[in-house]
């Protein structure tokens, strides 16, 4: 069975609470089991959730045998050499999720340092942009 690390950024932990137009209506648990349920049987899901950039840092550092890593790294997207440089050093696939646009909202967040260190981005699909992401996986 191969392994996947979900990695939910800076307050995504208060999905349900955050505007809708943005982020859904689902939680970050609910989020969760649609992707389990998505996943099964060939893949084990390990969800991993932070508002901490450095506990982001160190969870990637200690999961580089994982055979993938999804990572929403929500607000670190726009400002984190550290996560880039942390997802740049794990050698398998790494696929970016947003469940906003966040190429077509405020300019601050079209500052993307996680993107080019990524196989591929999946965005502005809310909770359906992490089962794309699983998709993808299945595919490759």
């Amino acid at each position: 069975m191969k392994k996947i690390l979900v990695i939910h950024g800076p307050n995504l932990n208060l999905l349900g609470l955050r505007p809708k137009e943005h982020y859904g209506t689902m939680t970050l648990a609910e989020i969760n089991r649609q992707m389990q349920i998505h996943a099964a049987p060939s893949w084990e899901l390990e969800f991993f959730q932070s508002n901490s950039e450095g506990e982001i840092v160190t969870k990637i550092q200690q999961s580089l045998s994982a055979d993938a890593i999804i990572i929403n790294p929500a607000a670190y997207t726009h400002t984190s050499v550290a996560i880039r440089d942390a997802l740049e050093i794990f050698p398998k696939t790494k696929i970016e999720v947003h469940l906003s646009n966040v190429d077509q909202r405020e300019d601050f967040r079209r500052i993307n340092y996680i993107r080019d260190v990524c196989d591929v981005c999946f965005s502005g699909k809310l909770a359906e942009s992490y089962l794309d992401a699983i998709e993808y996986l299945k595919k490759n």
